[in-house]
């Protein structure tokens, strides 16, 4: 599955399907420059311990 990525922020979202943009399940992406945001496949983002993973977009991240 593909991710979004908000290099500011370190956080991953899940990328929405069937959108060739950086839209997120969640839109907190919306008002992102696009130059901040990446596609990166989450499975790959589980390694990296400087990232975090949305709570919006992932259910076991905590949530609001």
């Amino acid at each position: 599955m593909d991710g979004v990525l908000n290099e500011t922020t370190k956080t991953i979202h899940k990328h929405e399907p069937g959108r060739s943009d950086f839209r997120t399940i969640c839109g907190a992406t919306s008002h992102v420059a696009h130059d901040r945001l990446r596609l990166i496949s989450i499975d790959r983002s589980e390694s990296d311990s400087s990232t975090r993973r949305c709570g919006r977009c992932f259910g076991e991240a905590g949530g609001y």
